[in-house]
């Protein structure tokens, strides 16, 4: 009690977060019982009967969810291994910017993807990627090449939706890692410089090492989103033509648990999310801990 009168005003200030966290997301849990019931919206979590575990068993027993869980890994993957890197990348290279006007400037312009929703985005790509009017149409026919349909094609759909995140949230990323760049001593660099290292081998020696925790942090968080990659992400470019490669999860559950109205089958899809990104999380944490000695917890 002494410490809540204490802190008061910064409990005050936590609180209107602490109630959302409440509301939206714990309370929201005891929906989960609905994966174990055959829910029947009228008689409610009482009144449905208790199935156990046959939508689980469902779940990994039929064809369509089971390339749906392809895509969404497959699409992770990409996503992990080309799009997690960048803001780091952007940050090193926005640290050896020397002019402050030019690097402010160049914060703007990559920044401001991130505040655009992704049915504007979606719109842009769709206009740039266009098989008659899309610039990227017009330069392949400028240089004799046939136009190509790039939202028509199941093998263009996984590039399309790393490379659209890649150009919208990378700037937004980069925002931590300047802060963790901030904090790096000045006298290391000028004693690897006295050694005669240059601003490679300083990066290498200096930079990324002093950066790692954050580094680690930011890929746990990461990678507890593995299965999550983003409903709105996904929806604005997927049609009946790319929909095969293109099909992840999220649309997945929207399709048949809104749509089609089967509640248990898709919370039992959410539930399952859930637990692997929570599995990820602690195997990583784990991973974290032995290469840079800080974790989540």
């Amino acid at each position: 009690m002494t410490n809540l009168r204490k802190y008061k005003a910064l409990y005050l200030i936590s609180l209107p977060g602490i109630i959302f966290f409440i509301v939206f997301k714990y309370l929201p849990l005891a929906g989960s019982i609905m994966a174990f019931q055959n829910y029947n919206i009228f008689k409610g979590f009482t009144g449905s009967p208790w199935v156990g575990l046959d939508q689980f068993r469902r779940m990994f027993t039929y064809p369509e969810f089971l390339r749906i869980l392809e895509n969404t890994i497959l699409i992770g993957l990409y996503d992990m291994v080309f799009a997690f890197p960048v803001p780091i990348i952007f940050a090193l290279l926005l640290n050896e910017v020397r002019k402050a006007f030019y690097k402010r400037i160049l914060q703007t312009v990559v920044y401001l993807p991130h505040f655009l929703s992704w049915v504007i985005i979606g719109g842009i790509m769709i206009g740039i990627l266009s098989p008659t009017t899309g610039i990227v149409n017009q330069i392949l026919n400028a240089f004799g090449l046939d136009s190509v349909y790039f939202l028509g094609e199941d093998s263009y759909i996984r590039t399309i939706l790393v490379g659209t995140g890649i150009w919208k949230d990378s700037g937004w990323g980069t925002i931590v890692y300047l802060a963790a760049l901030a904090a790096v001593n000045p006298e290391l660099y000028e004693a690897a410089r006295i050694d005669g290292a240059n601003r490679w081998k300083q990066t290498l020696s200096i930079t990324i090492p002093t950066i790692l925790p954050t580094i680690m942090i930011m890929f746990l968080l990461h990678i507890g989103n593995f299965l999550d990659f983003g409903f709105e992400r996904v929806f604005v470019f997927i049609n009946s033509l790319n929909e095969t490669n293109g099909d992840i999860l999220d649309t997945y559950i929207y399709r048949v648990g809104l749509i089609d109205q089967q509640y248990s089958y898709t919370t039992a899809i959410g539930l399952f999310k859930s637990v692997v990104g929570l599995l990820l999380v602690m195997i990583g944490n784990t991973l974290s801990k032995k290469a840079s000695g800080d974790g989540l917890y």
